[in-house]
């Protein structure tokens, strides 16, 4: 009887034992899972925080990019007054010329005369 009885639970313990392994292996492939997900949720909330910081730094760039435009622009009307300005100047600076070269000629033809 006790040879019978160490055999049953033997059986019993194995069997128990096959029970056991098969749920400790499915709670893993479980679990497994889960820690997965949990990471691919990480991963999405730290690429959204990539993305919030990209789209951060393109409207700090955009905002220099408009400065530098406005500034561009104000030294272009600069550049164009100044050459206008040059321009008048060496206008004036021929026609003075131009004045003094006749004169020069009156004078010349009152030393002929």
């Amino acid at each position: 009887m006790q040879k019978s009885s160490i055999k049953y639970w033997q059986t019993e313990s194995s069997s128990t034992s096959k029970s056991l392994s098969t749920m400790i292996k499915q709670n893993q492939v479980v679990l497994l899972d889960t820690l997965e997900q949990e990471i691919s949720k990480f991963k999405e909330c730290h690429s959204m925080l990539d993305i919030n910081a990209l789209f951060a730094e393109a409207k700090h760039y955009h905002a220099k990019l408009v400065n530098i435009r406005k500034e561009m622009l104000m030294l272009h009307e600069k550049t164009s007054k100044l050459k206008k300005r040059a321009l008048k100047l060496q206008q004036k600076r021929q026609k003075e010329e131009l004045e003094r070269e006749q004169q020069r000629e009156k004078e010349f033809e009152r030393e002929k005369q």
